[in-house]
């Protein structure tokens, strides 16, 4: 055997490092795994447009502002790499919906108050008495 080969062999048994360069130093520990952020903008939007739905006449202005707050967490939620996607989308629908349902009913009673008042007008005006 090589001289060398055999030097390299006295070092093992000496439990030394070998004769050559020393290996690199171990990696340091990886950081702990954080959770992405939930976008609090997205919870928000959830939640009015829950509540824009369930809460009569006042549902629509809650339904904007639930399309408002979904609209934004959407951006931020992109730009930021949040999480918190599916609560805006959900926000939003159903802010949707509550906007949409209360406009019809308003739509609805002013319809109907039209309806009525010109009736009345012309059922008791008076031009019919004289």
């Amino acid at each position: 055997m090589d001289y060398r080969q055999n030097n390299v062999d006295q070092n093992y048994n000496q439990n030394q490092h070998p004769n050559y360069n020393d290996p690199l130093p171990p990696f340091p520990p990886y950081p702990p795994y954080m959770a992405p952020k939930t976008n609090g903008k997205s919870i928000a939007a959830l939640v009015l447009g829950i509540l824009s739905i369930m809460i009569p006449y006042i549902g629509f202005v809650i339904g904007i502002v639930a399309i408002i707050f979904a609209a934004l967490s959407l951006k931020e939620i992109n730009a930021r790499m949040e999480q918190g996607k599916g609560l805006a989308v959900a926000g939003l629908v159903c802010g949707i919906i509550g906007t949409l349902i209360y406009a019809l009913i308003i739509l609805f009673v002013i319809l109907v108050a039209l309806f009525y008042a010109d009736s009345y007008s012309s059922t008791y005006s008076l031009t019919y008495l004289f």
